[in-house]
């Protein structure tokens, strides 16, 4: 039962990381690496041809293309996607099985009409490797002082921090604490894809021994200096006044 509870979680986690962008949309387009990424370009397919090119060179005569009629991708006039099986063109949605690094760029779809008129769209595809575990830790210093630091794999990493639920200083991977902090303290990782947090438990740092002896061989050498000090000066004293003696005798 255990197993299947973590099989069915783990495929609801997959299916989250599954991206849906359309062509005419005015945000770029973020797709998960190695999941997959539904792109619409046209609900009805009935009425056009279409052509999918990706802009890599100033001239686009060059850039690689990808041909689609009656809602199918066509094969043998698709080097955009060429040896690559995993992409195929269905009802106008161009759909992206395994998501690789080269799919980001800037991407544009002709629509051709019969009547011979045609129209454009553009969008800018962006892929980003998901969050992974999110590992935290905690550091104390001799002094008492601990750090903690957040770490978890992925693309554009955004850090947050809360104690005992109140917001802490965002952005950075690593904060220091209070030497008395006491409490919860998440770290909450995400991109435009994912998110992950981790919960631990802090607990004060306990005074380290090594910066005790530290303290007492500082203080040991501050009244170390304070008798010598004093010890000198009983001597001045005294070598002043068996002078005022020696005058006085004379």
């Amino acid at each position: 039962m255990m197993f299947i509870s973590g099989l069915m979680l783990l495929l609801q986690t997959a299916a989250c990381l599954d991206q849906f962008c359309r062509f005419n949309q005015s945000d770029p387009c973020y797709a998960a690496l190695g999941h997959k990424l539904n792109v619409l370009m046209v609900l009805n397919t009935s009425e056009y041809d279409m052509k999918i090119q990706k802009r890599i060179n100033k001239d686009n005569n060059n850039d690689p293309v990808c041909r689609v009629k009656y809602g199918r991708m066509k094969k043998n006039e698709c080097d955009l996607y060429s040896n690559r099986s995993e992409v195929t063109v269905i009802n106008g949605t161009l759909i992206i099985n395994r998501v690789i690094r080269a799919d980001s760029g800037n991407y544009t779809v002709y629509l051709y009409r019969s009547d011979g008129t045609d129209t454009s769209t553009l969008l800018e595809v962006n892929v980003e490797a998901p969050i992974g575990s999110v590992e935290v830790s905690i550091i104390c210093s001799f002094s008492g002082v601990m750090r903690a630091s957040c770490s978890s794999e992925g693309d554009q990493l955004l850090y947050s921090w809360t104690l005992n639920g109140d917001s802490l200083m965002d952005g950075n991977s690593s904060i220091d604490l209070n030497e008395g902090t006491d409490g919860n303290i998440t770290c909450s990782v995400k991109n435009h894809i994912s998110h992950g947090q981790k919960n631990i438990n802090v607990k004060p740092c306990p005074v380290s021994v090594v910066f005790v002896l530290v303290w007492c061989f500082q203080m040991m050498g501050l009244f170390g200096l304070l008798g010598g000090f004093h010890i000198y000066m009983r001597h001045v004293r005294k070598e002043t006044g068996r002078s005022e003696t020696e005058n006085e005798k004379i």
